[in-house]
């Protein structure tokens, strides 16, 4: 047995003693359902290549600001992603995980960084889902109006020479601009109302849990956004009774005991799920 899988045998030990287990992702999760992780400005560039000729990194793409000066070029970005989601169906992982909760009886909860909805079109509980930057399927007001978010049922052609939308949201209630329901950079307009209530379940789940034999599970959880990665390093030390386990295929590294798995996240889960067949 060599050392990935005597890993993969220790991660299916941990699961099968676990009595919760907690699933967290990052934008490597995406990955292997064809996803860009848009790893620095060349990974970017790679998936949009238009604003490469345009000096645009990623940080200027997903700002607010863009909503306000230009909204039609906010929505480039933003209307070329709700598409693409919309058609993207996740990969085998996300039913690989349903089976572990199912198999072991394990209450669960999802915590991640993506905005694109994939766990609950895999079939996930919404109200066991934290999305901590907001989702791409819900807008709000860009003003903001008020604190009202709804669900994102706009059809949103765009022009991916120009990176332009042909039609822009708008606000339910004033009628000014629609934005997504997302946390960008430099952000002070989001309305985090809805991220607000996912994180007192999730704060209810972890209270419940915390003495027991618990398990979390973190996928494509890199350090240059590093809010997912903080979360596991935080599990990591609760006590001996939680094991994390960090699948990445560029930065595995976990502290103490944990396990440390240095490949992407569908190979690694059914890696984990062929020990658990043993």
């Amino acid at each position: 047995m060599d050392d990935r899988q005597q890993k993969y045998q220790r991660a299916a030990n941990a699961i099968r003693d676990a009595k919760a287990i907690v699933i967290t992702s990052g934008a490597g999760m995406g990955v292997d359902s064809g996803l860009p992780d848009f790893r620095g400005d060349t990974g970017f560039w790679k998936a949009y290549p238009m604003y490469e000729r345009l000096g645009m990194s990623f940080v200027g793409a997903a700002n607010p600001r863009n909503f306000e000066g230009d909204p039609s070029f906010g929505w480039g970005f933003y209307g070329h992603r709700t598409n693409l989601y919309r058609e993207t169906e996740p990969h085998d992982g996300f039913y690989i995980l349903q089976d572990w909760v199912e198999r072991f009886k394990l209450d669960h909860f999802v915590v991640t960084s993506n905005v694109d909805g994939q766990f609950q079109k895999a079939g996930y509980d919404e109200f066991k889902v934290l999305e901590v930057h907001g989702s791409i399927h819900h807008l709000q007001c860009t003003t903001p109006c008020g604190m009202a978010i709804w669900d994102n049922e706009e059809d949103i052609p765009v022009d991916f020479e120009t990176m332009r939308a042909l039609h822009v949201p708008k606000c339910r209630h004033c009628s000014a601009v629609a934005r997504p329901n997302i946390l960008m950079f430099g952000d002070y307009a989001w309305v985090s109302d809805r991220t607000g209530r996912q994180e007192d379940n999730f704060q209810s789940f972890v209270s419940k849990w915390r003495s027991e034999p618990l398990v979390v599970v973190e996928m494509g959880a890199g350090t240059a956004v590093p809010t997912i990665r903080n979360l596991g390093d935080r599990f990591s030390t609760m006590g001996s009774n939680v094991t994390l386990i960090r699948i990445n295929p560029r930065e595995p590294q976990a502290r103490g005991n944990h396990i440390s798995v240095d490949t992407g996240s569908l190979e690694a889960l059914q890696g984990i799920d062929e020990a658990l067949q043993n």
